[in-house]
Order: C-alpha cells, then structure tokens, then sequence
C-alpha cells in the first residue's frame, strides 16, 4: 500500500544548495523503497512568517542555507510545528533555528542571537565554530533511549557537515526546559537535539540528506516521512 502525506520546505530554495537540490531525488526514493509518498511544497522563508504557513502540513522539514531572508519566517514555522504537534526535522541551519526558537519562546532568553546575523550579541547562543565542518565527516555519539538512537539505530555514527556556527556550550536553560541533546561530537558538542512528548521533533547540526547518493534515504529523513504518514492518518476523515 502506498502511502501519502503533505511536507513543508521551510528554506529559501536555491539550484546552488546541496541540500536542496538532493530533496528530490529522496522524494523519489521514499516513494519507490518505502512507498512513502511525500507531497512536498517550499515555502520561502518570507512566507513562513504568516501564522498559518505551516499549518495542515502533516510534516515539517527546515533545511539548510542560512542565513535565511527571513529568519522570523524560520522561527515561526519551527514554533507552530513545535507547538501543534506536527512532525518535524531540522538540518544544519535548521538545528540552529531549532535551538534559538526553543530558547526564546520557551527558556524565555528573548536575547538569544545566532553570531551570523548579530556578529556584535555579546553572549550568543549560536556561534562559529572553533573548526568550520564544511565539507566534513565526524562522528557523533548518540544517548541510549533516544528519539536519535532509536531512528538511527545505534549509538555512533559518522555524518557529513556543511556548517561554520554551531550551538555554544551554555545550553543548560534549554535542556532543563525539556528539550533533549541526544548527539554529541567526540568533544562532547551538541550536534543533535530532540523534544519528548512530541510526535516527533528532532534536529541535527550535520546533513542526513547528504547521506550517499539520495537513493537510499538517511534514517532521519526516513523516520520524519513515516511520521508525516502517521500524522495524515491520524486526521479525521472528512465528510461529503
């Protein structure tokens, strides 16, 4: 049986972002392996700042390729799939996003700033990377029991980076607010983090969509396609 449901591309999508231009082919695939078919719009960031831009999706998926034009846009659909229990991922510039959301609307850290856009925040809660990972393989530790290890499938893995800002080390108000780090890089950095009690909501400082060569999906991308299934099941069935 074939199985169908709506997601939202939440980015400002462009032929020269890598992650961008792979979304198709993992449609593709999901489709053909999996049977999962994903009816998929983007939605430019300026357009996520209405309040409903990303609402009746059965799931959403903020990708890459920051700094976004509208950053609030970003924000606002991170918070409406957070806040109405709508599947959703977060990648690289996404996981960013994810985390200020998280801080602002939730720990209530108003100030909360990503150095990208506020090079001059005295104290931000994204920054640059000591060691840019663009371009880069690590490895990443992943928490037993976790959303993470249950989608992946184990407690290590080695995933592909194209980033320059990542989390600060002072995530302690996000963590003791319920938002989960359930990967970290050989140092000990946060590189992913979840939210229990969500259908689900995870997102990751590397790339899962770059993952091999799109024909067989990332367990992350697989995961949140079943979870967009289960959430256009789970809707009332709608009466002539």
């Amino acid at each position: 049986m074939t199985h169908t449901a709506t997601l939202a591309l939440v980015g400002d999508h462009s032929p020269h972002v890598a992650s961008h231009t792979r979304v198709p082919l993992l449609l593709e695939a999901l489709a053909a392996r999996d049977r999962l078919v994903l009816d998929a719009y983007w939605i430019p960031s300026e357009d996520a700042e209405a309040g409903d831009a990303v609402r009746g999706f059965d799931a959403v998926w903020v990708l890459p390729g920051s700094p976004y034009r509208s950053a609030a846009g970003v924000l606002a659909a991170i918070r409406t799939a957070r806040e109405e229990g709508i599947p959703f991922l977060g990648t690289c510039g996404g996981f960013q996003h994810t985390l200020l959301e998280f801080a602002r609307n939730v720990c209530g850290l108003t100030g909360a700033a990503h150095a990208e856009t506020d090079p001059d925040a005295a104290d931000p809660l994204i920054e640059p990377l000591a060691c840019s990972l663009v371009g880069h393989s690590a490895a990443v530790t992943i928490t037993p029991d976790s959303l993470a290890a249950s989608v992946i499938g184990a407690t290590r893995t080695v995933e592909r980076y194209f980033c320059a800002y990542g989390p600060a080390r002072r995530l302690d108000p996000l963590g003791a607010h319920g938002l989960r780090f359930s990967g970290h890089d050989e140092d000990g950095r946060v590189r992913m983090a979840e939210l229990p009690g969500h259908p689900f909501f995870l997102a990751s400082l590397f790339q899962p969509e770059l993952a091999g060569d799109g024909s067989d999906p990332h367990p992350m991308v697989r995961a949140l396609a079943r979870a967009a299934v289960g959430h256009a099941a789970s809707r009332p069935a709608r009466t002539a």
